[in-house]
């Protein structure tokens, strides 16, 4: 056992020595070279049957628990890679079948012998350093929001408190609910009242990115969803009992990067007569660039819209690339005008199709008004022969409106490719990355918030904007934007103007950017924010701290100086990675207390650019993806992109990855912050370890002081306090739960609450096509 012992020592003292070496060379910690050389010497004097590597060995474990409580406190998941290995190398030495054949004399070292009772006393105050991080959460905020309520502010916008018809079931965008019958008191009572499977699961055939991100809608007594391959669903709110289902034939093309649904939109034509073929309407997008109009009360389709019942969404575009182009998020119905942009796959090609933001009359299909933000100032409908811009920033997320000021807005996303930002026009360096509000009547931008300058990052807003009304101190009240983003900036502004209730300030940004290119000197930051610090080398993470030096080693061989750093040919981390803090689940707000209530992520992603000459061409039967080599036809770089990962396939940065968090609105303050979720579905051995997993989805809150939330990358739905952030219940899925939970009354007063549970392509949950109804008994 000495030899194996020997072996042992001497390779963790190698790897660490050679390892150390290459990180110091690069600017990094001393601490692995030192730990390597004492490993070394340690695995020598075990070979020599000397006692004194006990005393060696001792050293370097004291010197790694000061080292590792310097860099990171009693952080116990940021202890357990420093030290977990060389703790159990040094029981193992205590052992009596190593540690008696030491020294070769009869008197060989007993556990009370100096080496050995010092390697031991070191060994017992690591434990003891562990067990007491174990209930410390340095990352953890917590506190309350405040109680306050301000009654004149829940304006419902005419839906029904049972009700839920839009996405984020008013045109405000809230994801707020006005039942109370589930409370904080008894939300622990939920059990599943029905389940019901679409039958549109995941292909073989089909791209990474195939996911369920729907949110229902519920309207009097159905709900209407929709599924990935884009078919319509209504179902019995009740029973769950499927009443029709249509599908759209929209095919699969493996160009497309995302083949989802986030919802259909609801249209009631007050002046046909109840009940007449297609009063009331469901507007489903497809992924074959489609805007389809169906009769909600049977599914079938509404032929005096547009073109027998579709509008075909690449009419006026220059470049038509099958699979580049279509609409993953429902459109908004305002003043009977079907207002709609589109997706874009990102780093595809400089010909792709525009950004054009489009209103139609609702009930006829007929072009009313186009806003191309590529060419502003032109908004009368496109006359024939004509087209719009190629690849103008588009926005492919979810639209809010306030039809009292005749407002609609768009959250903006980039124009591609994104991360090279030559030969961009004054327009587009105007537009993007920014939320727009455009004039309902004319299509005409009345202000612009840019929230990322000259953007190189991918950094599109990606989340609906929420709309709420905010009471000042003195008593005033302001109509307001919540603008979430993916550096995790919380935009709150006039929704009037643009202008920023909460502050807005220019920073100092990163330059060194390539040659053909630059980067903004500055970029803007909210007082209200939710944007990581900048990682350090001592943030990296493994399993091991063997994977944790190759982090370290990655790390610093990549370009990085904090938010906001340029591609390059060498690499960039990127942090906030374009996974974003915030994505197209937004966040959910209470408009009586006037507070938020969302998930922050944090993972680092990081960015190569490739010259064209080094692109190679395209595999046989290779699929659209936002991850891996994205290929920029027709620009002189491509790009590799993915997350920032380590030998093991684990995030390089140290967790938590996911929060839930709370923030007061009208004074800007975080009011706490809380790991969310677990890595019960993330590894081999089903663990219900509270790391703070990553997620995507979004959040609903109700008035009984209740947030839902699903999202995580265990398969959960979760009841927390509004108030305290504290998790109350949680709900086991079939599947992965990426999409936004809603809840609704029925007819006898009982609330319901939906969760859709079909995974997620992108970060692996299991695939399923579930829709789930919770209440209480």
């Amino acid at each position: 056992m000495v030899i194996f012992s020997v072996l042992v020592t001497g390779l963790f003292g190698l790897i660490l020595l050679g390892g150390g070496i290459y990180l110091i060379v690069l600017g990094g910690s001393a601490y692995y070279l030192l730990a390597g050389g004492g490993m070394l010497i340690a695995a020598l004097l075990l070979y020599r049957r000397s006692a004194h590597a006990l005393t060696v060995y001792a050293a370097v474990l004291f010197g790694t628990l000061v080292w590792a409580l310097w860099e990171v406190g009693f952080d116990w998941w940021q202890l357990g890679p420093r030290g977990g290995l060389p703790v159990l190398l040094g029981l193992w030495l205590l052992l009596p079948f190593v540690r008696r054949r030491l020294d070769r004399a009869p008197a060989s070292p007993s556990l009370g012998s100096p080496p050995a009772l010092a390697l031991a006393a070191v060994c017992v105050l690591s434990a003891i350093v562990a067990g007491w991080s174990m209930f410390v959460d340095p990352h953890d905020i917590d506190g309350r929001l405040p109680d306050k309520t301000n009654q004149a502010a829940a304006d419902q916008r005419g839906v029904p408190d049972g009700d839920w018809w839009q996405y984020g079931r008013t045109p405000l965008g809230q994801r707020y609910s006005p039942l109370t019958q589930i409370t904080v008191d008894n939300v622990d009572d939920l059990k599943e009242a029905w389940r019901y499977r679409t039958g549109d699961v995941k292909r073989p055939e089909d791209v990474g990115e195939t996911t369920y991100q729907v949110t229902p809608l519920k309207v009097g007594d159905t709900l209407y969803l929709c599924t990935p391959h884009n078919w319509a669903i209504a179902l019995d709110a009740a029973t769950g009992k499927e009443k029709w289902k249509y599908d759209p034939q929209a095919g699969l093309n493996p160009n497309r990067q995302h083949q989802t649904c986030r919802g259909v939109t609801y249209y009631r034509d007050t002046a046909a007569a109840a009940g007449a073929p297609c009063a009331e309407r469901i507007y489903l997008p497809t992924s074959d660039a489609r805007l389809i109009a169906l009769d909600a009360q049977s599914g079938a389709v509404c032929t005096s819209f547009a073109d027998q019942g579709a509008l075909h969404l690449e009419t006026g575009m220059k470049y038509k690339p099958e699979g580049y182009y279509y609409s993953t998020s429902p459109p908004v119905v305002v003043g009977r005008k079907i207002i709609i942009g589109g997706a874009v796959n990102d780093n595809y090609s400089t010909e792709e199709q525009s950004g054009v933001i489009r209103a139609f009359d609702v009930d006829t299909g007929a072009l009313i008004w186009n806003w191309d933000s590529g060419n502003p100032t032109e908004t009368a409908p496109l006359p024939p022969g004509l087209t719009y811009t190629t690849n103008s920033p588009n926005s492919w997320s979810v639209f809010s409106v306030d039809e009292a000021l005749g407002l609609v807005y768009i959250p903006l996303g980039n124009q591609v490719p994104d991360q090279l930002g030559m030969g961009r026009s004054a327009n587009v360096e105007k537009y993007s990355s920014s939320i727009v509000a455009l004039d309902v009547e004319t299509g005409r931008d009345r202000w612009v918030r840019q929230t990322v300058h000259h953007d190189l990052w991918d950094m599109d807003v990606p989340a609906q904007p929420v709309l709420v009304d905010l009471t000042k101190a003195d008593g005033t009240t302001v109509p307001a934007l919540v603008g979430p983003t993916k550096q995790g900036d919380i935009y709150v502004l006039d929704r009037r103007t643009g202008e920023p209730i909460l502050p807005v300030t220019e920073e100092p940004a990163p330059g060194g950017a390539i040659p053909e290119d630059f980067s903004a000197p500055t970029q803007p930051i909210s007082a209200l924010t939710f944007t990581p610090p900048p990682l350090r080398e001592s943030d990296m993470w493994g399993v091991t701290m063997f994977d944790q030096l190759a982090c370290r080693i990655r790390f610093h061989q990549l370009n990085y100086e904090g938010r906001y750093t340029p591609p390059s040919l060498n690499g960039t981390l990127v942090y906030p990675g374009n996974f974003g803090v915030f994505n197209w689940g937004s966040v959910a707000v209470d408009p009586d207390r006037q507070v938020m209530f969302g998930m922050p992520t944090y993972l680092a992603f990081t960015s190569r650019l490739v010259p064209r000459a080094d692109i190679p061409a395209p595999g046989q039967g290779e699929k659209g993806s936002e991850q891996g080599l994205n290929r920029n036809e027709g620009a002189p770089y491509g790009v590799v992109m993915g997350p920032f990962l380590g030998p093991l396939g684990i995030p390089c940065q140290a967790p938590p990855w996911g929060y839930v968090a709370g923030a007061d609105l009208s004074s800007g303050k975080i009011a706490y912050k809380h790991r969310n979720g677990t890595v019960y579905d993330m590894t081999a051995l089903p663990l219900p370890i509270k790391l703070g997993v990553p997620g995507i989805g979004g959040p609903m809150i109700t008035r009984g002081g209740v947030a839902f939330l699903a999202a995580a990358v265990d398969n959960y739905l979760r009841a927390y306090d509004l108030t305290t952030g504290k998790e109350l219940w949680k709900g086991r899925l079939p599947a992965g739960g990426q999409a936004t939970p809603m809840t609704y009354a029925l007819a006898d007063g009982r609330q319901m609450v939906v969760i859709v549970a079909g995974g997620h392509g992108s970060i692996g949950t299991k695939a399923g096509d579930y829709v789930i109804a919770y209440a209480l008994p």
